[in-house]
This record gives structure tokens, C-alpha cells and sequence, in this order.
């Protein structure tokens, strides 16, 4: 397995096992029971190269309308939470300039990610900490008729920080870390 390969299948790995084990997200299990998710790495920490980056991942679900949503992994770049939450502002204006604004969502996930004025060590910050910084596109469409026939949806993310918080930060952390290897 190559490099590339490797981190696209621990990311996988990280989906199932973190994502949809803690059922953080309850839509997951249907687009990768579905094989509609595509994962792209991009290496490069140049802001330029990844907006394009981005942007080509935009345009990839335009002309790809089987794949659902992507995610776009930064394995070796924007390690700093304060430097990717940059990527994240850029990636939300690429989508106002470019038109794609109520088309597509940009969901944010860090091996640091921090929920504003909680604590480092708080374990609901694992609801968002993945293994590697990426962005996450998604189809504001398709995720706004998943949103209509579940009960209460405004009630996931108070959920996930609850669950998360019982576990506690060790056996979060745990969980992430064993989709490393």
C-alpha cells in the first residue's frame, strides 16, 4: 500500500470507528455503506495550491453527482489548529466567490481542534479531533433532506459533547489513535 493509500484508509478507518462508532454523525453510516464518499490527500501547505485544491473538490462534486460528499486530507500540512482555522476562513470564502455558497457545507476536523472557550483537555473536542486536518464538503441538498427525517437534530452536536464527555479524554484520544495504526 502506498502513502497515499495508507492515510485514505486510516482516514476510513477513523470515519467508522470514531465517527460512526460514537455515532457522531448519524447520516455516515449510509454514504460509506454506500460507497459515495471520496477522500483526495493533498500535501501541499500552500495556501494558493490548496484553495485550488478545494476548489477542484467543489468541482468534482459538480460533475460527479454519485459521490456525496468529500474529504479533502492535509496529512503533513496545517498541523497548527490557528494556522488550518485559516484554510477553514479560505475555504468559506472559495465557496462564497466561486458561487457554491447554499450548494456545498465545509465541515472542519483536526487532530487539535478546539471548540471556542473549552479546555484543551476537554473531551468534546473529539467529536471534531480526527487524525489529520481536513475539510469535509458536503452537499447542503442531500444533508438538508437527511436533517428532515431525523427527529431532532439540533440535539446531535449536545449529544456528541455529552457521549464524548462520559468516555472521558483518554478513551477518546485512545479511539482516535488506534486509527494510526
Amino acid at each position: 500500500m502506498d502513502k497515499t493509500e495508507n492515510i485514505i484508509s486510516q482516514t476510513k478507518k477513523w470515519i467508522i470507528d470514531v465517527v460512526m462508532g460514537c455515532n457522531f454523525c448519524p447520516f455516515a453510516a449510509r454514504v460509506i455503506k454506500m460507497d459515495t464518499v471520496h477522500y483526495q490527500v493533498e500535501r501541499s501547505a500552500d495556501r494558493k495550491i490548496s484553495g485550488q485544491s478545494f476548489l477542484q473538490e467543489c468541482r468534482r462534486l459538480d460533475e460527479n453527482k454519485t459521490i456525496e460528499t468529500s474529504f479533502l486530507i492535509f496529512p503533513e500540512t496545517f498541523g497548527k489548529f490557528a494556522v488550518y482555522l485559516e484554510l477553514v476562513e479560505l475555504a468559506e470564502k472559495l465557496l462564497k466567490k466561486n458561487g457554491y455558497e447554499g450548494v456545498y457545507q465545509v465541515a472542519s476536523f483536526h487532530p487539535l481542534y478546539r471548540f471556542a472557550g473549552a479546555a484543551e483537555n476537554d473531551a468534546a473536542n473529539y467529536t471534531n479531533r480526527s487524525i489529520y486536518p481536513m475539510l469535509h464538503l458536503l452537499r447542503e441538498d442531500l444533508l438538508e433532506v437527511a436533517l428532515q427525517h431525523y427527529p431532532a437534530p439540533e440535539q446531535i452536536p449536545e449529544r456528541n459533547i455529552s457521549f464524548a464527555r462520559q468516555k472521558g479524554e483518554a478513551y477518546m484520544k485512545m479511539l482516535r489513535d488506534a486509527c494510526l495504526r
